[in-house]
């Protein structure tokens, strides 16, 4: 299984658009990306403007098709001037 994780820092005034932004992200990877395993989005309870995702693909391949989707694309575009910063991390799950 390849593992996903990405800390994103969301510029304060956008988080409520971010947030339904990122929802929608994660449900549509779920129903039409049959690779991709598991989406989880959270929001940290002391600083509300840093979101975690955690992700489970099939494998690498399962996880580039993600990025190549259009969901996918669409949403990094709507977002893109709203992030502060993304740390985007890999690993294989034992």
């Amino acid at each position: 299984m390849y593992v996903v994780t990405v800390d994103f820092i969301i510029k304060p005034a956008h988080l409520a658009e971010f947030l339904p932004a990122m929802m929608e992200n994660a449900k549509t990877s779920l129903e039409v990306e049959p690779e991709c395993t598991y989406f989880d989005v959270c929001q940290s309870e002391s600083k509300s403007n840093h979101i975690f995702l955690y992700e489970i693909y099939n494998s690498e391949k399962a996880f580039q098709d993600h990025l190549a989707s259009e969901h996918f694309k669409l949403f990094s575009q709507t977002v893109e001037n709203w992030v502060e910063s993304k740390a985007v991390n890999i690993f294989n799950r034992c």
